[in-house]
């Protein structure tokens, strides 16, 4: 561990995984919405919501994706970390009160430039809700290569 409470890049290893959770609540989703602009009536109209295939609101996909970045930044690697990229793909509907429980694990070491390589799984209970993988780079006690 390193000042920050969280991996510098060379002392991440292959395999090394952590998990963060967040219940998802009314409060997120009516804030999500109003910091991203999304107003979807599926996120915020319960009576609209009953007629979709879903029979009732649900959080948006992104503020469930949200918690793998906070996953990143509270866990593996850690305070410091800069996102470069994610991949997700959205596998189930989160609803207002489910606690979703991200699981990073580290898949890859770049050290050329110091990049982590990391899958990103999310569940509720054992249903995976929104899967993929990221590409962070993490402090380091090193200077970097350019």
């Amino acid at each position: 561990m390193n000042a920050l409470n969280g991996y510098d890049y060379e002392d991440l290893q292959l395999g090394m995984t952590a998990s963060f959770a967040k219940t998802i609540t009314e409060a997120d989703i009516e804030l999500f919405a109003a910091a991203s602009g999304d107003t979807n009536a599926v996120h915020l109209d319960e009576d609209f919501a009953k007629t979709t295939p879903f029979g009732g609101r649900i959080a948006h996909g992104m503020l469930t994706a949200s918690v793998i970045s906070a996953a990143l930044a509270n866990r593996l690697p850690g305070p410091g970390t800069i996102y470069l990229s994610q991949n997700v793909r959205f596998k189930a509907p989160v609803r207002p009160g489910e606690t979703v429980q991200v699981t990073v694990t580290v898949t890859g070491l770049h050290p050329e430039k110091q990049r982590v390589a990391l899958s990103t799984v999310g569940k509720v209970q054992d249903r995976i809700v929104v899967d993929g993988d990221a590409l962070v780079m993490p402090t380091s006690a090193k200077p970097r290569m350019r």
